[in-house]
């Protein structure tokens, strides 16, 4: 018998996760972390700058990436910080470990 063929998060979420957690990871090596392609993970990326969840910084010929908060995309989502969704402590916890990437509120 093989696995669920759905899940409750989407692919969005778990490129967001994959590069909150290690923003030092290519989208290439998203995309084999999650088990999509890379063009999928670029347009997802693309799609996160365009809502304002992602900021575009270049480190030497790589990309970095810097999360912010953005707007909900739902109703429903209003009550979720992205923070918790993402597991993160709030900003200036002392849980906040150092180097632990911070998302920004905007």
């Amino acid at each position: 018998m093989s696995g669920p063929t759905w899940g409750f998060l989407t692919n969005h979420f778990y490129v967001l996760r994959c590069i909150a957690q290690e923003p030092s990871l290519t989208l290439r090596e998203v995309a084999e972390r999650i088990g999509i392609t890379e063009r999928a993970v670029q347009r997802i990326v693309s799609e996160l700058e365009e809502g304002g969840y992602l900021l575009r910084q270049r480190d030497g010929r790589r990309n970095r990436y810097v999360l912010r908060e953005g707007r909900p995309r739902r109703e429903l989502d209003a009550t979720l910080p992205l923070r918790e969704l993402l597991g993160f402590p709030e900003e200036g916890s002392a849980e906040q470990e150092p180097g632990t990437p911070r998302v920004l509120r905007v």
